[in-house]
């Protein structure tokens, strides 16, 4: 019998080849790094990075500032970075603040992720850590971003966003439950961006001058406190002041009050990582502290604010591709997704040249590169040949990588991660729910009930999915938030 799915197309690239597996990028063995034969990741997110002009296609609404990272504590025994070669040694960093979804225009108060992108100008070049003020993300592969933000944004026929979009995107992604518990929880709208954490987010790789190589995660805790704002407050703030976050960091720092964050890594030798009760390189997933503990490694100040905003604050790049010496990735397939991404996604935005500009050269040494010509190019390097090896006295490569060499097998292909014994989407989601207050619990069901109840009220099956998401992650969770949602849908 003839299903309804078999009158479906079939997903194709853009040459029209069908598409095997759109949910999992195709790596080197299981748990490997992606691999640049998968065309249809790299066409996915190379069309993706173009959709818009000329504001960035997410982390359009931004902020941002200079300031200094100053080493409060020894890391040498897990990493060689010069930057964090000796306590007391300061760098010069600048920070980018952001919304994701919302276009250049959108208010700073909403309920939204916030981009928590740092650059650090070291010695051995810029070093991006291009993070958020959550811990977790909605989604585990990069295959997926572009799929996940049209769900956010404008709808092609509306012209709005859609809560039918977003629910059945989410309801199709269980792993998203734990991020969607964190948006929708207190710390959803930040009161400022100075009263928020920062977080790396994904899994990085830490190497010492020995060859020795660890797992971390980057935390940045607030000085001046966590506050937030209620659904309500926010609501009145994003229609009375769509610029509040903004100008509280510009006039924080104008008067001398200078935002900080105590900047914490969580280390894991690399020979944990493989029997790990979780896979930890999954985006959507935490190391519990007490696995892990932070370690305090140092103090983030913001003292200094951009003389111009377009020049400093829109035209800012950041990579998470950027590394030093002694940091590298890890075989997060989310971070090695992005490796491509970003990169390209200025190249296309700002300019082939981009990194020319001041706040995006280096500002603690001298780049010294073959690429010549091009949009924005300044004629820097004159006559000087532009290929290597050269007998003209031109840049020479070092013949020592970046980061340690990570050994992979297997065949190649589109492969899930490998299987951890807890590896599922929801129990963390679950122990999130549990450790909320009563009213936390009251306020969080009450923020997502309001918006799934906006689905299209013919449109129960996408409904019920986002519901039983939350039911999967913990009873009470999904018993609570069922009767709230149905409770809005009768008075619709």
């Amino acid at each position: 019998m003839t299903t309804q799915d078999d009158l479906r197309p079939t997903l194709t690239t853009e040459a029209g080849a069908p598409v095997a597996d759109n949910q999992n990028t195709e790596t080197a063995g299981v748990g490997g790094p992606a691999l640049l034969q998968d065309q249809h990741l790299f066409e996915k997110l190379a069309h993706f990075n173009r959709e818009r002009i000329p504001e960035r296609v997410v982390h359009a609404r931004g902020a941002g500032a200079y300031g200094t990272f100053t080493v409060t504590a020894d890391v040498t025994p897990y990493t060689r970075a010069a930057f964090l070669s000796e306590v007391g040694k300061q760098t010069e960093t600048f920070l980018r603040f952001s919304t994701v979804a919302g276009s250049l225009g959108s208010a700073d108060a909403v309920r939204d992720p916030r981009g928590f992108a740092l650059k650090f100008y070291t010695e051995d070049g810029n070093y991006d850590l291009v993070g958020n003020n959550t811990p977790v993300f909605f989604i585990k592969d990069a295959v997926k971003f572009p799929d996940f933000i049209h769900t956010q944004k404008r709808d092609p026929y509306t012209g709005s966003q859609e809560a039918d979009n977003v629910w059945d995107f989410w309801g199709f992604s269980p792993e998203s439950t734990h991020q969607v518990t964190w948006l929708f929880g207190d710390r959803g709208i930040p009161a400022t961006l100075r009263h928020m954490n920062g977080y790396g987010s994904h899994t990085y790789q830490w190497q010492n001058e020995a060859g020795e190589h660890f797992w971390v995660k980057y935390h940045f805790k607030t000085d001046q406190g966590i506050r937030n704002l209620t659904q309500a407050e926010a609501n009145a703030l994003a229609g009375e002041d769509p610029d509040s976050h903004q100008r509280d960091l510009r006039e924080s720092i104008e008067r001398g009050e200078f935002p900080s964050w105590t900047v914490q890594v969580q280390i894991m030798p690399a020979a944990d990582a493989a029997a790990y009760r979780f896979n930890p390189f999954d985006l959507t997933k935490v190391w519990p502290h007490a696995d892990y503990p932070p370690i305090e490694i140092g103090r983030l100040e913001l003292n200094r604010n951009p003389d111009n905003v377009f020049a400093e604050v829109e035209q800012s790049i950041f990579s998470p591709a950027h590394f030093v010496p002694g940091i590298g990735p890890s075989p997060d397939k989310m971070l090695q997704g992005r490796l491509f991404a970003y990169a390209d996604a200025h190249r296309y935005r700002v300019g082939i040249n981009a990194d020319h500009l001041p706040v995006n050269r280096p500002h603690a040494t001298e780049a010294h590169t073959n690429h010549r010509d091009g949009r924005l190019y300044d004629g820097r390097h004159g006559r000087r040949k532009n290929y290597e090896p050269n007998s003209f006295g031109g840049p020479v490569q070092t013949g020592r990588p970046l980061w340690a060499a990570v050994p992979v097998a297997g065949a190649t292909g589109t492969h899930e991660a490998p299987a951890h014994a807890e590896d599922d989407d929801f129990g963390q989601a679950g122990t999130l729910y549990r450790l909320f207050s009563e009213e936390e619990k009251q306020r969080l069901i009450a923020n997502l009930a309001g918006f799934i109840a906006k689905v299209s009220a013919d449109r129960d099956d996408i409904v019920e999915r986002a519901i039983d998401n939350f039911r999967r992650a913990d009873a009470d969770y999904g018993r609570r938030l069922e009767e709230a949602v149905r409770g809005l849908r009768k008075q619709k």
